[in-house]
C-alpha cells in the first residue's frame, strides 16, 4: 500500500522522530545515572 505524502503525514513523521529521539536521550541519561550509582556502590564496597 502506497502512502500519499501530505503535510499531516510529514508532521506525524517529524513528531514520531522527535519522540523517539527524546526517548533515546532519556534512556542514555538514565543509563549514565545507573552507571554512576554502580560506581559509587563499588567504591563503598571496596573501601
Amino acid at each position: 500500500m502506497i502512502e500519499k505524502l501530505n503535510p499531516n503525514n510529514i508532521e506525524n513523521d517529524e513528531f514520531n522522530f522527535n519522540t523517539e529521539e527524546s526517548e533515546y536521550k532519556n534512556l542514555i541519561n538514565r543509563l549514565k545515572e545507573i552507571s554512576e550509582t554502580i560506581a559509587l556502590v563499588e567504591k563503598t564496597i571496596f573501601r
